[in-house]
């Protein structure tokens, strides 16, 4: 039925996942696969996680949906948390990272109006698949058969600091950026970078709008990724792990970017929902407590890495921020995806021969040797 009903536009494994546990996932024939790139960076703490468990059942019992006529107690309450730990003011909330990017996109061109919003991003980006999003995304392939988007955007290079000091000037409405871009290959932009990025802003009038849906939410070892670089971004927008698994996005902003949103400009009828809402502060309490020890695994798993890349020839670098992990290879690397499927272990690839990972957040050291025997065995056998 799936091959007949369903759009053919994902490039599916062979693998129908029917429960999931802890790190893993587990199949309808039964097969179990620890799953390194945990739902797309979505399922931080793994699969039935029993506090997430117990969150979505009391929740579900109580109230599922409201719409935003009117208010629920976990809605107030998860913007003040998502404010307190990103250093903005503001909170709006809407069903994934692509609609999170859109109120971003939004509030940059009311500011500009009536003039054109003249942006700047990276080339390898990735900011979702809506048209506003998909104009600010650096990937040509992605872009080409919805052109034109009706607005101006230069691309330049991540972690060129001269071409962003060309591209950043009075005619320029903001900046967008991933701290890290994900679906790009796992490239962290430098420190430097980021700080720059902020005082050219600052210098032109224009805003800095950081797409944390991949790298944000502990995924790096902060709360947000820019923090490493000890900035404050005017518009953040953030998704994938927010609520467990349940859709939610959201975006944050600071006083004066609020203000190009008032009433009736935006919305939306399933975002901030009281059963995402709930679901979204126990991650985040979960977060809270998993945090101080996110760098520390990180280094354990980038250790094995390098280890790997120093017996395979095939591996050409190895680029890392915290639990987010690029193996640039030097061929095609869905050949290994698939070999590593077929043992057990769930990766992916992206940008042709980046084998991206994921860990969860619950990782422990026996499951890191486990993925990483897997990948050297795959990688013994060249496709």
């Amino acid at each position: 039925m799936r091959e007949k009903y369903l759009l053919e536009n994902y490039d599916r494994y062979s693998l129908m996942v029917d429960s999931g546990e802890g790190c893993y996932v587990t199949a309808a024939d039964g097969k179990r696969y620890l799953d390194m790139i945990t739902g797309l960076g979505v399922n931080a703490f793994g699969y039935a996680h029993p506090r997430i468990t117990a969150a979505i059942v009391k929740q579900a019992a109580r109230c599922v949906h409201t719409s935003n006529l009117v208010f629920h107690r976990h809605q107030g309450m998860l913007a003040e948390r998502l404010c307190h730990l990103s250093g903005l003011d503001r909170a709006f909330f809407s069903n994934s990272g692509t609609e999170a990017m859109e109120a971003a996109l939004k509030a940059v061109r009311a500011r500009a109006y009536p003039r054109p919003a003249r942006l700047v991003a990276l080339r390898g980006s990735f900011h979702g698949r809506t048209l506003g999003a998909l104009a600010v995304t650096g990937q040509p392939a992605l872009q080409h058969r919805f052109e034109p988007f009706g607005v101006e955007v230069d691309f330049i290079e991540p972690n060129d600091h001269g071409a962003l000091r060309a591209a950043v000037n009075e005619q320029t409405a903001a900046v967008v950026l991933e701290p890290v871009l994900g679906e790009g290959g796992i490239y962290p932009l430098e420190t430097g970078l980021l700080q720059q990025a902020r005082e050219l802003t600052e210098r032109a009038g224009a805003w800095l709008v950081a797409d944390e849906t991949q790298c944000g939410l502990g995924r790096t070892g902060k709360y947000f990724a820019y923090q490493w670089a000890m900035i404050r971004p005017d518009i953040v927008v953030t998704a994938k792990p927010l609520a467990a698994g349940l859709p939610l996005g959201a975006t944050l902003f600071t006083e004066p970017a609020a203000q190009f949103l008032p009433p009736h400009s935006h919305g939306t009828t399933f975002g901030g929902g009281p059963l995402a809402c709930r679901v979204a502060l126990e991650f985040l309490s979960l977060l809270d407590e998993a945090l101080p020890r996110i760098c520390e695994l990180s280094n354990q798993m980038r250790q094995r890495l390098d280890g790997l890349r120093e017996r395979h020839g095939v591996i050409r670098e190895i680029r890392s921020k915290g639990l987010m992990y690029g193996i640039q290879l030097a061929r095609p690397g869905r050949p290994y995806v698939d070999a590593a499927l077929e043992r057990g272990l769930l990766v992916n690839c992206t940008q042709e021969t980046v084998l991206r990972l994921l860990p969860p957040y619950i990782i422990q050291l026996e499951q890191m040797d486990e993925a990483v025997k897997i990948l050297d065995d795959v990688l013994s056998e060249a496709p």
